[in-house]
């Protein structure tokens, strides 16, 4: 497979050939940077390790020269950190027994611009090789503008497929927001009990975001936890972790939804929902 970018790498850990590799994929994620994967895709991760019959593929947009860093990274070129977060995925896929992991390797400028249809082709050629049942992306109401971005392009990669080999669901999980309000019927609520230690080695990896000054596995379990006791007011804790999902997936069934109006519809019914509890008891 030729990606759009000279450094673009597809790793497979256990050493499967590519066609193979991908085409074994059943849950796929496409994420910004380096550890995004584990911290919003776990619900894609999870149910493949272990399983001869299922399995994941993770793909990483960005190149990781513009990490924040501290610490032992502190002077590190953005080549140096380049090299040192692609390493960090490679041991997170070896860790999670990912069916391969994809390195699109462009910078994120190039994610964000519309006019670049390097990062849409390579999406959409990964997802017409690999056939996931399942795409995990980030939310579309991040903010985070690469994030965005990427979700964009993934959404954009999937409509130009045959409906054929289009994923049945997709979607779009928290990283830098927080989605509860926007959960429709607990139907993109996730459920993370399974392999805790797992979670935890997985996001253990990345020393470059933790040594150099972004605890993001505190972070992130804290999140999860905080998201399984919160997410009911009422009753005893349904889950002991939990992540939280919009369901992008009519935006891939019909390609004529328009995107923002789709998730203002989220937002409105948010917005109704807080004004007519108010209203209950004024």
């Amino acid at each position: 497979m030729q990606l759009s970018k000279s450094t673009a790498e597809i790793w497979v850990p256990d050493g499967l050939a590519l066609a193979p590799a991908l085409a074994r994929v059943t849950h796929m994620a496409v994420g910004a940077h380096q550890d995004d994967l584990e911290i919003m895709a776990l619900d894609g991760i999870l149910p493949c390790f272990g399983q001869t019959d299922k399995w994941f593929l993770g793909v990483v947009a960005t190149d990781g020269a513009g990490s924040p860093r501290d610490g032992l990274y502190a002077k590190y070129t953005d080549a140096e950190m380049r090299a040192v977060r692609r390493g960090e995925q490679k041991k997170a896929a070896l860790v999670g027994e990912y069916g391969a992991v994809a390195f699109l390797d462009h910078p994120s400028s190039g994610i964000k611009n519309p006019a670049d249809s390097g990062p849409r082709n390579d999406i959409r050629a990964l997802i017409e090789a690999a056939r996931p049942e399942v795409v995990y992306t980030h939310n579309l109401a991040d903010k985070h503008d690469t994030h965005v971005a990427v979700a964009l392009r993934t959404i954009a990669a999937i409509r130009e497929l045959a409906p054929e080999a289009r994923p049945g669901k997709l979607y779009g999980c928290e990283v830098w927001r927080d989605l509860d309000w926007m959960v429709d019927s607990d139907k993109a609520v996730f459920q993370l009990d399974e392999h805790e230690n797992l979670a935890a080695a997985l996001l253990g990896v990345f020393d470059s975001q933790i040594a150099g000054g972004k605890r993001y596995d505190l972070a992130t379990f804290g999140r999860r936890r905080a998201h399984a006791t919160y997410h009911q007011s009422h009753g005893v804790d349904a889950a002991r972790m939990i992540n939280f999902g919009m369901d992008l997936t009519p935006l891939i069934e019909n390609p004529a939804l328009d995107i923002g109006a789709f998730v203002q519809e989220h937002i409105a019914r948010f917005a109704d929902e807080v004004r007519t509890r108010i209203g209950k008891s004024l």
